[in-house]
């Protein structure tokens, strides 16, 4: 009786480690970044997650110049944007990764008219983002983008 008390306890602390580990989509505690592989007008996209307890709790989309300035801060850029496609980086920037966010990377995400570049390219960052949070690496991946 002792014995297959043991075996019981044994195997419920067991289970409760294999639930604890795994994660929705098994991904991995921790931070992960997918950046294209090219600037592409000047610009190159990425995206960070950060995973905790297996769920994603922060995710950043941007893009970068070659001297390190973030796109969505491009005062002048936006105005030209939203004049022409009528969206620009910060709206959609936020829009895509909120949508990664809400559906944890089990959803599709919705395209934003005027930024459906960027939403190619989202999709892509952000398959590549999961695959590193399910492997549990943290080095950044990089993404051929091209459209």
């Amino acid at each position: 009786m002792k014995r297959v008390f043991i075996m019981l306890v044994s195997l419920l602390l067991i289970v409760s480690l294999l639930t604890a580990c795994g994660g929705k989509e098994g991904l991995q505690d921790g931070y992960y970044t997918a950046q294209a592989a090219e600037f592409n007008y000047g610009w190159k996209e990425y995206i960070t997650i950060l995973v905790k307890d297996g769920n994603i709790i922060s995710v950043e989309y941007n893009a970068e110049n070659a001297s390190g300035f973030i796109k969505s801060w491009d005062n002048a850029y936006m105005q030209t944007m939203l004049h022409t496609d009528g969206t620009y980086p910060n709206e959609y920037t936020r829009y895509y990764a909120g949508q990664l966010l809400e559906g944890q990377g089990e959803g599709d995400i919705d395209a934003l008219t005027g930024a459906s570049s960027s939403h190619e390219t989202f999709q892509a960052l952000a398959e590549a983002v999961l695959e590193q949070a399910q492997r549990g690496d943290s080095s950044i991946v990089f993404v051929n983008t091209a459209h």
